[in-house]
């Protein structure tokens, strides 16, 4: 049997797409939710950091802007080490609904993991969204 090679999570949030769109593509908007701060330089090829107060820190390589409906990022996966060239990618994808919008977020790549790795991080991965996501929520549903 394969291991699963994608994550997939829908929110309706209650903002337009624009102000979404800012959230996830801003070193604002993602300090806001994401980490406590980012540098982002949005352009396919462009980089994204984000880091927090405990001094870990993530840097992901820009594949895909489509504004304001398609962003997308390569990463390193969770416990892998920091040499591993083996990274997923992240597609966020909004769509106007009614008055708001519906964010859906899939990551994929998980099925070029060993098997000792898998497990860890597919469900680090698929937890920290369910996670991430909620706050996103919060913070756009305050504004």
């Amino acid at each position: 049997m394969g291991f699963p090679d994608r994550i997939e999570r829908t929110v309706e949030v209650a903002q337009p797409p624009e102000r979404v769109w800012t959230a996830i593509t801003t070193a604002e908007g993602l300090a806001s939710w994401f980490g406590d701060r980012a540098t982002v330089d949005l352009r396919p090829g462009g980089g994204v950091t984000m880091s927090w107060e405990s001094g870990d820190a993530v840097e992901m390589r820009v594949e895909r802007v489509e504004e304001p409906s398609v962003f997308g990022f390569t990463w390193r996966m969770h416990g892998m080490p920091e040499d591993d060239p083996r990274r997923t990618y992240v597609e966020f994808t909004l769509e106007p609904h009614g008055p708001g919008t519906r964010l859906t977020v899939v990551e994929s790549g998980f099925a070029q993991l060993p098997d000792d790795c898998h497990g860890k991080a597919y469900d680090a991965h698929s937890q920290g969204w369910q996670s991430e996501l909620g706050e996103l929520v919060d913070v756009l549903d305050a504004a």
